[in-house]
């Protein structure tokens, strides 16, 4: 094994499983996670519509392309989906906040997206299933998957959201 090949397995490892350790925070509120309706709540403050599905699909995005990333398996793919989970938290959730992670800015999330674009970009190295299934996309595909990633993610974040005003809110509560 070469130094890239390492460098590679060390990037996917500690990018994918931290993607997937915060997906299961959302899926089953491990490590204080707000678990699978907690995460509902978020994704429905945020305004997506409809609930369930951008729960599922956020949360499969973190918890599946973080563990795919991580083994080294089906990596363009991993890294596309990846891609477009951190256009969408660093657009919609952290921007306004500003850069620093420490006023839950875009610093943490972008490294995470960038470090998923960069094996999106680079491919998974020698240590990963995709060399041992002898899967292995040239340079154009893998361009091709990290642009439609992070497409997918631009026009998620451009889609209309939902966010019920105080007074729908009182209008609906409210008898008739």
């Amino acid at each position: 094994m070469g130094s890239e090949d390492l460098g590679l397995l060390v990037l996917r490892l500690v990018v994918g499983l931290t993607f997937a350790a915060h997906g299961a925070q959302k899926a089953f509120g491990w490590w204080g996670g707000p678990g699978w309706a907690g995460w509902q709540n978020a994704i429905g403050r945020m305004g997506f519509r409809p609930i369930e599905l951008f729960a599922v699909l956020s949360t499969g995005a973190e918890l599946v392309g973080g563990l795919l990333l991580a083994i080294g398996f089906l990596t363009p793919l991993a890294a596309a989906i990846l891609a477009a989970q951190s256009v969408v938290i660093v657009l919609k959730v952290h921007a306004p906040n500003g850069f620093w992670n420490k006023a839950n800015g875009i610093e943490f999330p972008l490294a995470l997206g960038v470090g998923a674009v960069v094996v999106g970009l680079t491919g998974p190295g020698g240590v990963s299933l995709d060399v041992v299934s002898g899967l292995k996309p040239s340079d154009t595909v893998r361009l091709a998957f990290v642009i439609a990633g992070l497409a997918a993610g631009v026009l998620t974040v451009a889609l209309p959201t939902e966010v019920p005003s105080s007074d729908s809110r009182d209008r609906a509560t409210r008898p008739r």
